[in-house]
């Protein structure tokens, strides 16, 4: 380490021009308002700039306060950050705590030469679990990021074990999700709240009323599968543009004994750090479409990753892949067999569990929306009379079917040092978790798990979720299950064999 190593650092003096990122939401609202009344400005548009205007003078002043009182120090056995504006705070964290480094660019942070430093520790609630620097010079944010992961024996790249890297045939899973649909509604909305938010009624817009006549003219046979082919269309050319940004120069490499790194990204680039030590386990994830054409993909099951959603984000291992090389990625990142989850037979759930999904689907997906088009066709038109019956045959027929594949999907079973867990049906996912990373266990029933002798086994991890399910399995099985899943924790809790039974007195 440089002999000023121990002085105190201010971020990159380039990190103010990242402000102007704020002027592209009032300059997009401009653009759209423009195009949507033909060259014309609404008065409100004006109003809505102005407000955006002073909001982004004062976002700026603030962030030149913030970037002046913010220091930063690396030590050779801690990283230290001061920061703050009305209250000043000082974070130091100790290097062997140092669990896992992410180096994030934006596209505006990698015009400036910028990238954010997060360092994920021991520590795993929200903030507490991570200290972000934002933002440094690229050579300055691999300097740190060797420095901070130094106790984790990273070695050179050419030593790598490369567990994967982007196939672009792989581009044909990326439709494969519900978000093809959802994307496109959540894109709309985002642009009607936009122009409302500006003054622009977009039901006013002549463009908007001469399409809306044009489908009015027109049989509904006709214009209800143009519509849904034109937004499944919209759908996939919008997932191939995320896959592709999202997983653009993707590898996943072992990078010495005890780190495993992951790179990926076109605009906004990351690179993830995790440490061995706290990667307990790996989650294959395969969502009902994707299973249908053969895929599937790897997530890690690591500390230090922030909160659920961005443990997910950030501990993603692979894109949705062909199933052989998702299972070959898996076995990479825990370093087992590669037919680990093919080659074990799992163990299946009580049949009560088969009812106990078909019940549900029958109770949330079947019943209300029979019973919603019975009232309204006894209140409306008798049409919808025979809409409700149709939908109570073809649901039930849906829910059983499910139901089937839930069930099969139920499962677990211990092999070596990991625990293996299956469920799902619109997306089946299959955990292999270390024994040894999971630290209580929770046994959960309903009424009606009691009544059919299910329970439900929920492993506490420092990892992930922090808490991954067992579901549905025999009341008699749990206990014997969470004893030689994990040894120790449950057994103080038992009564010794043998035991008389207290009177009630």
């Amino acid at each position: 380490m440089s002999r000023h190593a121990d002085a105190w650092r201010r971020p990159a003096a380039r990190t103010l021009l990242v402000h102007c990122g704020w002027l592209a939401p009032p300059l997009g609202s401009l653009a759209l308002a423009v195009l949507a009344t033909g060259g014309r400005i609404p008065p409100g548009a004006l109003i809505t700039l102005a407000a955006l205007a002073v909001s982004f003078a004062v976002v700026t002043a603030a962030g030149l306060i913030r970037w002046s009182r913010t220091r930063y120090r690396l030590t050779t056995d801690a990283f230290a950050l001061r920061s703050g504006v009305f209250s000043r705070r000082q974070r130091t964290v100790p290097l062997p705590r140092v669990r896992n480094v992410d180096l994030t660019a934006t596209p505006l942070h990698r015009l400036l030469g910028l990238t954010v430093v997060r360092a994920g520790t021991t520590a795993t609630d929200g903030e507490l679990g991570e200290i972000t620097l934002n933002a440094v010079t690229v050579r300055e944010a691999h300097r740190l990021k060797t420095a901070l992961l130094a106790r984790a024996g990273a070695r050179a790249a050419s030593d790598d074990v490369v567990l994967g890297r982007l196939d672009w045939r792989w581009l044909r899973y990326a439709p494969l999700t519900f978000w093809v649909f959802g994307g496109v509604g959540v894109a709309a909305g985002t642009a009607y709240r936009i122009l409302d938010g500006i003054g622009v009624d977009l039901w006013r817009v002549t463009l908007v009323q001469d399409a809306v006549a044009e489908l009015g003219d027109r049989a509904l046979w006709l214009t209800v599968p143009a519509a849904v082919v034109a937004v499944t269309a919209l759908g996939s050319l919008g997932a191939l543009a995320v896959y592709a940004e999202n997983w653009w120069g993707y590898r996943a490499a072992w990078t010495g004994p005890g780190t495993l790194t992951v790179r990926r990204g076109l605009l906004t680039t990351r690179s993830i750090t995790i440490e061995r030590s706290r990667l307990h386990g790996v989650l294959l994830r395969e969502p009902l479409l994707l299973r249908a054409a053969g895929g599937a993909s790897v997530t890690a099951v690591a500390g230090g990753l922030g909160d659920e959603e961005e443990s997910h984000a950030r501990g993603a291992l692979l894109p949705p892949a062909p199933r052989p090389e998702a299972l070959r990625v898996l076995a990479g990142a825990l370093r087992a067999p590669s037919d680990l989850l093919d080659s074990v037979p799992l163990v299946p759930h009580p049949r009560a569990a088969l009812r106990r999904r078909a019940m549900r689907g029958l109770w949330f997906a079947v019943l209300p929306a029979t019973l919603a088009l019975l009232a309204l066709g006894a209140s409306l038109t008798p049409a919808l009379l025979h809409a409700a019956w149709i939908h109570a045959l073809v649901a039930t027929a849906a829910t059983a079917l499910l139901a089937r594949d839930a069930h099969r999907s139920l499962g677990h079973a211990l092999h070596g040092s990991h625990l293996l867990v299956r469920a799902g049906t619109f997306s089946r996912d299959t955990l292999a978790l270390e024994r040894s990373g999971i630290i209580a266990w929770t046994f959960s029933t309903s009424p009606f798990g009691r009544r059919h002798g299910l329970v439900t086994l929920t492993a506490a991890v420092a990892a992930g979720e922090h808490g991954y399910h067992v579901r549905d399995v025999a009341a008699g099985d749990a206990v014997a299950l969470a004893m030689a899943a994990r040894p120790g924790i449950v057994e103080e809790f038992l009564e010794p064999p043998g035991r008389p039974e207290r009177s009630p007195g």
